[in-house]
């Protein structure tokens, strides 16, 4: 297992989460993030995630080495899932440990702000009626609440 991989099997959370614990650490955060199949009242039957697969785990690993410049003593692992996605599944795990929780919990979030804004990670949303390749959050259609 590498410590920021992308790969294109189911994610096995606690692999990532066992890479990250060590004697020192008071605390392990992971946050998955999931396929969904309501957003904006628009319903998702599938995702599709492509990635120019060398640059997005260079930066997945720069990003690593971020938090723990900023947030020193915690331990990091990030995967992201490429390829054709059900609801409910996994998309991406990242899994952060360090002596404290409030870091943990910072480091965590810092961790998916990023993932969205440098990795070249592309979603593709199959909708009951049509599909788009999606960029920003701010593209859903605005059709109804979620």
């Amino acid at each position: 297992m590498k410590p920021f991989e992308i790969v294109e099997e189911p994610i096995d959370v606690k692999k990532y989460m066992d890479y990250v614990l060590h004697p020192s650490a008071g605390a392990v955060t992971v946050f998955t993030g999931n396929v969904r199949e309501w957003t904006h009242g628009v319903r998702t039957l599938y995702l599709s995630y492509e990635a120019y697969v060398p640059m997005a785990e260079k930066k997945m690993a720069e990003i690593g080495a971020e938090m723990e410049e900023k947030w020193p003593g915690v331990r990091v692992a990030i995967a992201h899932r490429i390829g054709e996605l059900q609801i409910s599944d996994i998309a991406v795990v990242i899994a952060v440990s360090s002596p404290h929780r409030k870091a943990a919990y910072e480091a965590n979030e810092y961790a998916i702000d990023r993932i969205k804004e440098v990795v070249p990670i592309w979603k593709k949303e199959i909708w009951e009626d049509g599909e788009e390749w999606i960029g920003a959050q701010k593209k859903y259609p605005s059709k109804g609440v979620e």
